[in-house]
């Protein structure tokens, strides 16, 4: 699944928003949302999930799953209203019990072949939960557990955590960031439980959090928490397999603290990307050089394994960063021209109109939910 995609059943668009109630925050806001300008207008909230920091819309856009991101850690469907102008009646309803999934602060979750998936950061684990033809979450739930590591660059890091977990464009594979282990995993489904393909080693004390794909299908953009850096990776998708191929860094210059990078977006035409970084309170714009993709082709044709047409930034040029309009931005989306970034210490989510010839977001409005932590748009 791919967030922005799904449809809604009555022609409306909607974006829901995840906070962390133990913040403060409303739980889940569903607003409306005007296709002309982006805006955002706020419907209602739910309020009966714990920390319900990330959210995932079912493809036909009638169910919204999200996280609890919790010690206890759990998963949840609601039903998204087809009808009704405002008030309840646009309120999503909990479709059943929460599901455990067996693993501590799950952060972010997909639906990948039939099943919910957590990456559940505090036990380094991903989660499989099925999903039963009418939307509705089975209660059982399979995981993987990666064996602890060694010393790494930062004591608090000494250990899986799982930050992200989605599938890759073909639909074959679930990939998911693992935060501690400077690594990315490939995982397929076998009996309903998550089973480790690949894994890949990225360098030791980058912290990779979030991983977009290019929608071409064969380049993956790798972002980096403890270091504020792009790893660039070709993608295999007959092969499951991700190759680094270089670090670029995400700010113009060096931040004067730890600036903790957050999200990561691709434009739908695959011409720019985007970045958040919390400690900078910036949104970063980078260009994709297409010429590079030639030369790669070009490399691999004279028989080279090494991709010499890839150097310096591999086909990325950093254009701008622009301020977030708030404060910690936690994540950003793309959808339909704009950029939605959900502040979460601001108290706020706010939208950019992006410039579709230079990639350039432009501030359009924002509206109040406290602890904002994701959007998702319909």
């Amino acid at each position: 699944m791919s967030v922005g995609d799904p449809g809604v059943t009555d022609g409306r668009r909607r974006a829901f928003i995840g906070s962390f109630t133990t913040a403060g925050g409303p739980g889940i806001v569903a607003a409306a949302l005007t296709p002309d300008d982006g805006a955002l207008t706020v419907l209602s909230t739910v309020n009966g999930l714990p920390d319900p920091s990330c959210l995932a819309l079912s493809p036909d856009g009638r169910t919204l799953y999200a996280v609890s991101e919790t010690a206890e850690g759990a998963v949840a469907a609601f039903r998204v209203p087809g009808a009704g102008s405002g008030g309840a009646g646009d309120a999503p309803e909990q479709a059943g019990p929460a599901v455990p999934v067996h693993g501590d602060g799950p952060t972010h979750l997909c639906l990948f072949a039939g099943h919910v998936l957590t990456a559940n950061y505090g036990s380094g684990s991903v989660t499989a939960v099925p999903v039963r033809a009418d939307g509705n979450l089975a209660h059982s739930a399979s995981g993987v557990f990666p064996p602890p590591t060694g010393p790494a660059p930062r004591p608090h890091r000494r250990r899986p955590h799982a930050h992200q977990v989605q599938p890759d464009p073909s639909g074959r594979w679930a990939v998911g960031v693992d935060l501690g282990t400077d690594s990315v995993r490939v995982y397929t489904l076998a009996d309903g439980a998550p089973a480790r393909h690949r894994e890949v080693a990225l360098r030791p004390g980058s912290g990779p959090r979030h991983l977009a794909f290019h929608p071409d299908g064969t380049r993956a953009y790798l972002l980096n928490e403890l270091s504020p850096t792009l790893t660039v990776c070709r993608w295999d998708a007959a092969e499951g397999t991700l190759r680094p191929l270089t670090e670029i860094p995400v700010l113009p210059g060096v931040p004067s603290g730890d600036a903790y990078p957050s999200g990561v977006a691709v434009s739908p035409d695959g011409r720019f990307v985007w970045t958040a970084t919390r400690g900078e309170d910036v949104l970063s714009v980078f260009a994709v050089e297409q010429g590079v993709d030639r030369a790669v082709h070009a490399a691999r044709s004279a028989g080279s394994d090494e991709a010499t047409g890839v150097d310096g930034a591999a086909g990325l040029r950093l254009i701008a960063t622009v301020p977030c309009g708030g404060h910690w931005p936690r994540a950003l989306v793309e959808s339909h021209g704009f950029l939605y970034v959900a502040n979460e210490r601001s108290g706020d989510v706010t939208w950019f109109a992006v410039d579709p010839d230079t990639g350039m977001p432009r501030r359009r409005g924002s509206i109040p939910v406290t602890a904002a932590s994701c959007v998702v748009v319909g």
